[in-house]
């Protein structure tokens, strides 16, 4: 049952003073609180952050192989015959059932007269929006975390 003391009242003013144009994540401390309090409220919590959580390991995951997929397409650039893989990020993202992405030849690249058809160009573009969607992805899993510890501790009350 939840409390509704001085923590209960300071939430309330809180979300009322709170810019209505901006709405809140789903890991805010303020809708984690309400979620996670009352009957059965731990066990939609936790089903939430799971959901979350999931979905973050996943789309690290399609980093990751995509990461490797640039890093071999670059060090066979020189390679006769070699065509360039990658992953559809999207599909695979979506696609619940997780494991290994399915790798694809990519198609309406320029093909050089040795039949490879790798550009640099491409790859070097590759490598850099990979890295910054692996940083969002750190930042958003270091901010999930973060929201969960400070819901736990005003739980507790400290």
């Amino acid at each position: 049952m939840p409390t509704y003391g001085s923590r209960a009242s300071a939430d309330a003013k809180q979300l009322a003073h709170r810019d209505k144009s901006v709405p809140l994540a789903p890991w805010h401390p303020l809708i984690l609180k309400r979620l996670c309090d009352g009957h059965g409220g731990a066990l939609l919590c936790n089903a939430m952050l799971d959901q979350v959580g999931a979905q973050l390991e996943r789309y690290l995951d399609l980093l990751s192989a995509r990461q490797k997929l640039v890093a071999s397409n670059i060090a066979n650039v020189d390679t006769p015959g070699y065509h360039t893989q990658d992953i559809d990020f999207q599909s695979e993202f979506q696609n619940a059932l997780g494991g290994s992405p399915h790798v694809i030849e990519v198609s309406d690249l320029p093909v050089k007269n040795d039949g490879n058809n790798v550009s640099l160009d491409r790859e070097s573009r590759l490598l850099s929006e990979n890295a910054l969607r692996f940083s969002v992805a750190e930042s958003l899993m270091k901010s999930q975390i973060q929201q969960v510890r400070t819901a736990i501790k005003e739980g507790q009350g400290t």
